[in-house]
């Protein structure tokens, strides 16, 4: 992808209002255009209306789970890159994850914001 960071849209789906912040603010640094989602619900809504650039997604939220998005941006043909950002690590919920098409698992436990910000430039590297 040709974009620039300004132009790369991010949406988080995160229910814990601390970690949303923290994360905003370090993509923002880093020039991101970021948007955050607090449920489910609220982040297929977001989806449909923002078509982002790429999702960061938890799986344990209010209202529809992480899986259950996954299964719906799957369902609808949506060529999103999805990264399952979760404090989720046994094997089974990382292969489910990525059965449903999310591109990478990061643990929230083993990684900073700023490695995930790393995590994501990778994929988009004109960033």
């Amino acid at each position: 992808m040709n974009k620039s960071a300004d132009k790369i849209k991010i949406l988080l789906i995160e229910d814990d209002e601390f970690i949303a912040k923290m994360y905003s603010s370090k993509f923002e640094k880093s020039g991101f255009n970021f948007i955050i989602a607090s449920d489910g619900e609220l982040g297929l809504k977001r989806i449909e209306k923002e078509k982002p650039d790429l999702i960061l997604l938890d799986i344990i939220l209010p209202k529809k789970d992480g899986f259950e998005i996954l299964k719906k941006i799957k369902e609808d043909k949506l060529n999103i890159p999805i990264i399952l950002l979760t404090n989720l690590g046994q094997e089974n919920n990382i292969k489910q994850g990525m059965d449903l098409g999310a591109k990478d698992y990061i643990i929230k436990a083993h990684f900073t914001p700023q490695e995930v910000v790393d995590r994501v430039k990778k994929i988009f590297p004109n960033a």
